[in-house]
């Protein structure tokens, strides 16, 4: 941690639970000083799962040490579960701001997510996950099957000489 601070005070730390300091601090950088002159807490907590020192800022003061190191590493798991939605359940944005409704896109796209695996497993598919997404949007209103679909599923972008659209301003 780059950032400058002079400590006020230090607590007693349990060591067997983690936690290595909890302090109260006061930022002196010069623009830090100014942007936020209040006091602050500074936890550090060592992760033995990941064998790494974590310092944790905050501006709670109520909460026990162990408390916040722990609110703290479940956040960050919360961020890595969103970031994987983002990337496997092909969620854009949300069409809702409310609770309910963020849950229930989340709860639609992990059952999507869910069924296309068991649908892979069930018919032994060697593609992978997003390439039946692609054909499932592509022939999701056909009557094709699933299967036929999979074994006509080409990747490549067809090239000129393959496709019969026709030019509206031909040159």
């Amino acid at each position: 941690m780059n950032t400058r601070f002079s400590r006020r005070a230090s607590r007693q730390v349990d060591r067997s639970t983690g936690l290595r300091s909890d302090q109260t601090i006061l930022l002196t950088g010069p623009r830090t000083s100014q942007r936020y002159p209040e006091a602050l807490r500074r936890v550090g907590y060592f992760d033995t799962e990941k064998n790494r020192r974590l310092t944790f800022l905050t501006n709670n003061f109520l909460l026990p040490a162990l408390t916040i190191a722990q609110l703290y590493r479940a956040r960050w798991q919360v961020e890595l579960f969103f970031r994987w939605i983002k990337q496997h359940l092909r969620i854009k944005g949300f069409y809702g701001v409310s609770e309910n409704a963020v849950k229930t896109q989340v709860w639609i796209a992990i059952s999507v997510y869910v069924l296309v695996a068991i649908v892979k497993k069930q018919l032994r598919l060697d593609l992978s996950l997003y390439e039946i997404l692609q054909i499932l949007d592509v022939t999701l209103l056909e009557k094709t099957p699933i299967l036929q679909g999979s074994i006509n599923f080409n990747d490549q972008t067809p090239g000129d000489n393959s496709c019969i659209q026709l030019n509206l301003f031909p040159l």
